[in-house]
């Protein structure tokens, strides 16, 4: 996901993301155990798109506490 398209959420709306890239890291990790993976670069995609809707949830918190 674009960081753009992240930006234009809300709190709530960035902690459904948070939540649903979650969801599909762990769906992707068991795969990956089952040996049902085939493309190994998407856990290092979806660990990158968590990190980055984190980040954003952080920094739009941190204006909303500030105002």
């Amino acid at each position: 996901m674009k960081t753009a398209e992240l930006r234009q959420k809300d709190v709530a709306g960035l902690e459904a993301e948070v939540k649903q890239l979650q969801k599909a890291h762990f769906g992707l990790r068991m795969q990956k155990a089952t040996q049902q993976l085939n493309n190994t670069a998407s856990l290092r995609v979806t660990r990158r798109d968590i990190a980055r809707a984190k980040t954003l949830l952080a920094q739009k918190r941190a204006e909303t506490e500030a105002k």
